[in-house]
């Protein structure tokens, strides 16, 4: 039975980089009672398992280029990721926020009403805002559509480090790492330090330009996983190479990757349009979603970018929600969609707002499916071009890259869509 509904100010669902920022803002602005929801039982997000160290500020920031440019893991550099999650949780109690964790939101009973299950039992919440925070998920094999048998030993970065970290679970001895980004670096080093073996880093993208320094293993590129072996147990990954060689990696432990989407779920359930590049909540520059006073922040719009970035996120969204809350808010909705040109994938923010409003930062994010280099980035709307910009260095995938977001106050809202094109 479904208790008694409850009305609160601010609801936020997901205790992750960004919902703990957007809790400790808004708690601390006097946004009223401001409830953030979490279905796991500890709050944090990814940072919980990441042991690494890197997190934080501009310290994550110069940790994040050097792993990319060196091969290696965040190192010693910053904060580890789990004391960065207790920092932020402190954070959001310290301002006045409740939080509640194992608390699941299994559904929309109105605008912005959730039904939620948890150790209390059910439960009905109305909220006067409500910001979605549930960051983002990497897919699994089967979402991969990875051939061959399906023996224990295959995995996720994530599930690797709760089981490295969080439960102290023994893995394997020969592992294959799956994926170049830097998560993929992440996985090599929890692999190092439960004392398993890196056989390789595989990736279908060709070789780099520059060659990696240090890294964990050897790095094999412009490889394309075509099968795993085994029955009791994994026991190998096999390969074609862009010539047709043929390769079979003898290991006991897969761990895929990168590919992380967004975890859109409650937004798809509750009817809010997706964007479908980035496959989260289509948004706007003052965070809004297509559903009047439902807000959303972090990875669930745009995975996956560092965990500083979405806390910035968590803290920006706190400014229109006080909107919001105040009554002076613009209307939602009526924005135009922003649509990408292959080879790019997604742009976000990804709907114009406001006359005059500008993103975070003044600047859009995007990603590209293929390397660039030094492409000129071209706007346009129905043929006439409001924007060109020169990137000074190559844009790659799996790595950010930003757009002055200037060209905005040249946009007609009664026009079709905007395009970005990279040239």
């Amino acid at each position: 039975m479904t208790g008694d509904p409850r009305d609160i100010d601010v609801l936020i669902i997901g205790a992750g980089p960004a919902g703990l920022a957007a809790g400790a803002e808004l708690a601390a602005a006097g946004a009223g009672r401001v409830e953030i929801l979490e279905r796991e039982r500890q709050a944090g997000g990814i940072p919980r398992h990441c042991h690494h160290g890197g997190f934080g500020g501009r310290i994550e920031r110069a940790a994040h280029a050097w792993a990319s440019a060196t091969g290696s893991a965040y190192a010693r550099a910053g904060t580890t990721g789990p004391d960065y999650a207790r920092r932020g949780v402190a954070a959001a109690l310290r301002a006045g926020a409740e939080l509640r964790t194992g608390v699941t939101v299994t559904g929309w009973a109105g605008p912005r009403t959730v039904e939620t299950t948890g150790p209390a039992g059910l439960e009905r919440i109305t909220a006067r805002a409500v910001v979605l925070a549930t960051g983002a998920r990497e897919r699994p094999r089967s979402a991969r559509l990875i051939p061959g048998s399906r023996p224990p030993g295959v995995c996720t970065t994530g599930e690797l480090q709760q089981a490295v970290h969080l439960f102290g679970q023994r893995i394997g001895t020969r592992a294959v790492v799956i994926g170049d980004e830097p998560v993929g670096y992440a996985a090599a080093a929890t692999l190092r330090a439960a004392g398993v073996h890196v056989v390789a880093m595989v990736t279908d993208r060709p070789p780099r330009p520059v060659r990696l320094r240090n890294g964990p293993a050897p790095l094999l590129t412009a490889a394309t996983v075509t099968g795993l072996t085994g029955r009791t147990r994994l026991s190998g990954v096999a390969l074609r190479h862009d010539d047709g060689r043929t390769t079979t990696l003898r290991c006991d432990t897969v761990v895929l990757t990168g590919d992380f989407v967004p975890d859109h779920e409650l937004a798809r359930r509750g009817g809010i349009l997706l964007d479908p590049g980035t496959r989260g909540p289509a948004y706007d520059s003052a965070f809004r979603t297509s559903r009047p006073g439902v807000f959303a922040a972090g990875n669930v719009l745009h995975a996956v970018e560092r965990a500083e970035f979405a806390a910035q996120e968590g803290r920006a969204v706190a400014v229109p929600v006080l909107h919001r809350l105040a009554g002076t808010d613009e209307p939602a909705g009526g924005g135009l969609p922003l649509v990408v040109d292959a080879p790019l994938r997604w742009i976000a923010p990804n709907v114009t707002g406001p006359q005059g409003a500008r993103p975070q930062g003044d600047r859009f994010v995007l990603r590209t499916a293929r390397r660039l280099s030094r492409p000129l980035l071209v706007v346009s709307q129905d043929g006439r071009e409001l924007h060109r910009q020169r990137l000074l260095s190559a844009a790659v995938p799996g790595r950010p890259f930003h757009l002055a977001a200037g060209w905005t106050d040249h946009v007609d809202p009664d026009g079709p869509p905007v395009r970005i094109s990279a040239l």
